[in-house]
């Protein structure tokens, strides 16, 4: 599986130090960066990851910043893109399966090595379920990005 990584300057470190992990699951990754520990903001960051996972190029995608809200909130404004803050396992595999998420964003200053190892596995083998109510449930997310994307379009 191909997987998209990116940080902000918070999140650098815990993203460096997991590419040997992702190595050792055999999990091919593409690292949009950031590439050092100097301040960048996570918007230009999060757009890279998603225009991946949006573009088919990458299954998923996984952002590390402070707490991962904020790169949750960037990665949410890109159509296509489902995000969510994980930092339990229960969320980063049932994000997945009920809501179709493919951008897992975590927060380094929140979690540690061991537990973020967890997380990706969790979230990087389930899959989203066949069950009729989860189906609609995203479609209706789909439809609402068109309806907000059309407004706006409107307006211009």
């Amino acid at each position: 599986m191909k997987i998209a990584l990116g940080s902000d300057h918070c999140g650098y470190e815990l993203k460096v130090s997991l590419l040997p992990y992702f190595e050792r699951m055999g999990y091919e990754v593409s690292d949009f960066g950031c590439h050092s520990t100097e301040p960048v903001d996570f918007p230009d960051i999060a757009q890279q990851v998603c225009d991946g996972v949006r573009k088919g190029s990458h299954k998923r995608g996984i952002m590390f910043c402070g707490t991962g809200v904020g790169a949750a909130i960037a990665a949410n404004k890109i159509p296509g893109i489902r995000a969510a803050v994980c930092h339990d396992v229960h969320s980063a595999h049932q994000c997945v399966e009920h809501d179709d998420v493919n951008i897992m964003c975590i927060g380094a200053k929140i979690v540690g090595p061991w537990l973020v190892e967890d997380l990706i596995q969790a979230f990087i083998s389930a899959t989203f379920s066949s069950e009729k109510p989860f189906r609609r449930r995203v479609k209706k997310l789909h439809e609402m990005e068109i309806q907000y994307a059309m407004e706006l379009m409107n307006k211009g």
